[in-house]
């Protein structure tokens, strides 16, 4: 998936690998001849999705993959959590480290080494909750120490320290979520083995676990796949489909869980450590030419990993939209987080409906009829009592600022209704 973008061709728009391998490709924008669909793969038809959204993405399948233009392969891009399955593997993840003692002191035993954006309140009141009980690099005692498990959930969480002091500031809020960010840099110390079967771990709680488990008090998160967007994803690999998935949670957590959906580990991009002589650093993957460690695939910044790994486009340019031609036919999420990768697709749009506002009043102004809404496949939300506030707040600024959300025109989107539910 870490890729360079060859010359393109009108039918197949072809992504390699630096290694020659094929990989992840741009859409083919081509119309089917009508005899073609007969030899297409189908969508199950057991599976009921809201409204005719299984028809028009039948419809897009047939038209755009290979069984229609043999050779080309569009390529589709997924969020993970919320989108390909219930509820966030990373929040997952996360809690079984705190359960089995796997967060490592920090050196010095000084938090503001794991993250460029945390405060000094925040610095203090887990230097205060976790103590000096373990070691600079050995394993904190959270599954003993509440306090110490509480302040860092407070913090991961909430974004504030338990005392209710603002846990982060100065980020850019188009370009990461500095807690989301914490989640992967807390795998510090650790080898890429150790995170993938820690994973596994908590992949095999969560799958065993009931949604009473959140009564604990450092609960065993509660996961499902959704067969939905399993069988999506497979029909779209049968009809010629390059499909990926771009998520916020860390890149070597979801790698794990993406295997049962066919996902190799090259078509997964996530939240990035670097590495340091065999280990996890506290420091994340470049992207954009932007200062170190202020990028993650968040908003804006899942464009530019989208841009810079799949498509090649390198510097500044990573954060800006690509050709068209270049860029992901498909795309769905269910989160803000998700809005600008998912809007850059060209053919189908899918929004997966957890009341994220700034992604919901895209999808349903609906402007180029291109967006789908569905609600969640498991335990759907109640539709909103009021309209989404899309012409005043539902859009968040680079330094926080709320306002309204405009289209690609730059006009103001009007207040959407929350219809699909």
């Amino acid at each position: 998936m870490r890729a360079t973008r060859p010359a393109l061709t009108a039918i197949a728009l072809t992504t390699v690998l630096a290694t020659g391998a094929p990989a992840l490709a741009a859409p083919s924008p081509a119309s089917a001849p009508p005899a073609a669909a007969a030899n297409c793969p189908i969508l199950d038809t057991r599976l009921s999705w809201y409204g005719d959204n299984r028809q028009k993405l039948q419809e897009f399948i047939d038209a755009s993959g290979g069984c229609t233009h043999p050779g080309a392969h569009p390529l589709a891009l997924f969020d993970w959590d919320n989108t390909l399955v219930k509820n966030d593997v990373g929040d997952a993840t996360m809690s079984w480290l705190l359960r089995n003692d796997k967060i490592l002191q920090p050196a010095g035993q000084d938090w503001s080494t794991t993250s460029r954006y945390l405060t000094a309140e925040a610095t203090t009141a887990l230097g205060k909750a976790c103590g000096d009980a373990a070691t600079a690099g050995s394993p904190l005692p959270t599954s003993t120490n509440a306090g110490c498990a509480a302040e860092i959930l407070s913090v991961y969480g909430e974004h504030v320290t338990t005392g209710g002091a603002a846990a982060f500031a100065g980020f850019d809020h188009r370009r990461i979520n500095p807690a989301y960010a914490w989640g992967a840099q807390l795998l510090a110390g650790h080898t890429l083995d150790e995170v993938a079967a820690y994973a596994r771990q908590a992949r095999a709680e969560s799958l065993a676990a009931s949604p009473s488990d959140a009564a604990q008090a450092v609960r065993t998160v509660w996961v499902r796949y959704y067969e939905h967007m399993r069988d999506l994803v497979g029909t779209l690999r049968r009809a010629g489909f390059d499909v990926g998935v771009v998520s916020a949670s860390p890149e070597p957590v979801v790698r794990v869980w993406a295997e049962d959906l066919g996902f190799a580990a090259d078509e997964v991009i996530g939240i990035r450590n670097k590495t340091e002589s065999g280990r996890l650093t506290a420091h994340l993957a470049d992207c954009g030419a932007a200062p170190a460690d202020s990028v993650i695939t968040y908003i804006d910044g899942k464009r530019c990993f989208v841009n810079q790994d799949i498509l090649g486009i390198q510097g500044q340019a990573a954060f800006q939209r690509a050709p068209e031609a270049e860029r992901q036919a498909l795309a769905a999420g269910d989160s803000t987080t998700d809005v600008t990768f998912v809007g850059d697709a060209t053919g189908l749009r899918l929004a997966i409906n957890r009341q994220a506002a700034e992604l919901m009043c895209h999808a349903y102004r609906n402007e180029d009829g291109k967006w789908l809404v569905n609600p969640m496949f498991i335990d759907p939300l109640s539709a909103l009592p009021c309209r989404y506030p899309c012409s005043t707040t539902a859009y968040t600024g680079p330094d926080g600022t709320p306002g309204p959300v405009r289209d690609d025109a730059g006009d103001v989107i009007p207040d959407q209704v929350d219809a699909v539910h």
